[in-house]
């Protein structure tokens, strides 16, 4: 498989093994049920490689030697565009709009299931479409690569199976990672053209100029407002600093304002706005159950990138600098785990957000399947803070239990499994049910 990767702005050829991804089974199961389906993600995370493997043709709107020429086409007449064998991807179609309502009318007027797939790297506003593809047209996100897509996490530990045993043994389970291998892989990122990459020090340049290009030609593309690089990088390193934390904006600002001073509220969320529409920010909502009290429970988003070699590189940072500052590391480490437990829970049909209160009780996640079962899981890099995390557990659902104690009429459900993620190398069962897992050994 060839594909085009950027490094200092320039374009080099890369060939590389396709690795399959959890996404390939969904997105045929989408086209199974549905007539489109709009792939979303952030760039390089491999949307159109895995598009590619399914669809029959293939229409690449950012071509620079046939833009021009579709851009008029999809002006005077857009179904022309949509001639071919199907599937048929639309590559980076928000180039023109107004494919997607060409995409909604093909499919009804067809009344075929999947007819087109289409791929892209940024929101389009709802007033650049007139209608929304309800019924006919399926969202799927695609992030980028798990431990396990990457086949650094053995896989031996599958989510499915725990949640339909809980019983199931996996006592004795052990991951190869290192600490130093999962800091290089956090570092590194999941960006399948670092992958094929053999120098250690050239895979890291993949995130690196991921961020170049997002704050100095991205941000200001993805909604033609033009926009300060140098206030895009501060923007990303506060988020950075307050990773996996409920941080408020106004602090964020703050951090922000320091080094650039004059920066405003709506400045600073115009910039957080269009870091969202290019996929690189995705907090993470707040879980409340009704536990405690309202005011008691923090609804605040948790600040979350959608690979963790993003906080990384807006810090500037290293592997070797890391493996010496481990606290920072551990929110690198807990952001790598939600980006993994998102890959993993799309196949589950699930879910995440996060618990926290104002007494310190947390849940660094909450994974909730569709069916109404759920896990609480904690994100502990080292065996030391393994036991932080199973009391937090333990006393979360014993908050549920007093709960249902009291107001029986109207019963949470208990949760299902209670988890803690670590960077160690054993997988085991705790007496009190907790079930302790390396990340290395997880999979869907």
């Amino acid at each position: 498989m060839e594909i085009l990767i950027t490094f200092a702005g320039k374009f080099r050829r890369v060939f590389m093994e396709y690795l399959k991804r959890i996404a390939d089974e969904q997105l045929k199961l989408r086209l199974d049920a549905f007539g489109a389906v709009q792939i979303v993600g952030p760039k390089w995370c491999g949307k159109t490689t895995t598009a590619e493997r399914q669809a029959k043709s293939v229409i690449k709107m950012q071509n620079p030697d046939t833009r021009e020429s579709y851009l008029a086409t999809a002006q005077t007449k857009p179904s022309l565009l949509l001639k071919g064998e199907t599937p048929r991807l639309i590559d980076e179609w928000q180039v023109a709009p107004v494919l997607w309502d060409a995409v909604r009318h093909a499919v009804d007027e067809r009344r075929l299931k999947g007819q087109f797939i289409l791929t892209g790297s940024t929101v389009i506003d709802d007033d650049e479409i007139m209608h929304t593809g309800t019924g006919r047209i399926s969202r799927m996100s695609m992030y980028p690569m798990s431990l396990y897509e990457s086949k650094e996490s053995n896989g031996k530990i599958s989510l499915r199976e725990l949640f339909d045993n809980k019983e199931l043994d996996m006592d004795g389970v052990t991951s190869s990672l290192s600490i130093e291998d999962i800091i290089f892989a956090a570092c590194r990122g999941g960006w399948p053209a670092s992958l094929d990459i053999t120098n250690k020090t050239a895979q890291l340049l993949i995130a690196k100029d991921y961020v170049d290009i997002i704050c100095s030609e991205d941000i200001s593309k993805v909604d033609k407002v033009q926009r300060n690089p140098a206030l895009a990088r501060l923007v990303l390193r506060s988020y950075a600093r307050n990773l996996c934390t409920l941080a408020k904006k106004t602090s964020m600002l703050a951090d922000v304002s320091a080094e650039m001073e004059g920066t405003a509220m709506p400045t600073f969320d115009s910039y957080v706005e269009a870091l969202e529409k290019l996929f690189v920010i995705e907090d993470m909502e707040a879980w409340s159950p009704a536990i405690r009290s309202a005011t008691v429970i923090r609804t605040g988003k948790k600040r979350c990138f959608v690979d963790p070699s993003i906080a990384v590189a807006a810090m500037g940072t290293s592997p070797q600098n890391l493996e010496l500052d481990l606290k920072t590391f551990g929110f690198i480490y807990e952001s790598m785990c939600i980006r993994d437990l998102k890959i993993y829970s799309q196949s589950l049909g699930g879910k995440l957000s996060c618990y926290h209160d104002r007494y310190g009780l947390e849940a660094d996640a909450v994974l909730h399947l569709d069916d109404g079962r759920y896990a609480l899981i904690e994100c502990k890099l080292g065996s030391r803070d393994i036991e932080e995390g199973a009391k937090h557990l333990i006393e979360l659902k014993k908050l549920v239990e007093e709960k249902n104690m009291k107001e029986k009429q109207i019963s949470l459900r208990l949760p299902d499994l209670l988890i803690v993620l670590t960077g160690g190398e054993f997988a085991y069962t705790r007496k009190d049910g907790v079930k302790v897992i390396p990340l290395g050994c997880l999979k869907d």
